[in-house]
């Protein structure tokens, strides 16, 4: 799955670079989007992040392209791969920003695990 994202002044910190927990979640959001379509009418809650890591700062203006595949499916939970990446809108020039393994797992009504 596919998506973007445009950073503009209110993503930004006091420095002018984007803060880093709008991006954590952006990846959230997105990945859990991923699961929901990949399995759908089920419950998914975060249980983790790996590895938090930026790879290079970003900038207002910059387009944010966010690619997340589903790495791992086990009994109850499911991983997916987020991959990010920004892009210059005048140059097109893209350069990996972030990458991580975001886990989720799948909650019945009384919010205990549950096969997916």
């Amino acid at each position: 799955m596919e998506n973007h994202k445009l950073v503009i002044p209110q993503h930004l910190n006091q420095y002018g670079y984007l803060f880093g927990g709008n991006l954590l979640q952006w990846v959230d959001e997105y990945a859990w989007i991923a699961a929901v379509h990949d399995y759908p009418g089920r419950r998914f809650v975060t249980i983790g992040m790996d590895r938090v890591e930026f790879h290079r700062s970003v900038r207002k203006g910059t387009i944010l392209r966010f690619d997340i595949q589903q790495s791992h499916k086990g009994l109850t939970s499911v991983q997916y791969l987020a991959k990010v990446f920004a892009q210059d809108p005048e140059s097109g020039k893209e350069e990996s920003v972030f990458t991580t393994t975001i886990t989720y797992v799948c909650l019945d009504d009384q919010g205990k695990k549950q096969p997916i």
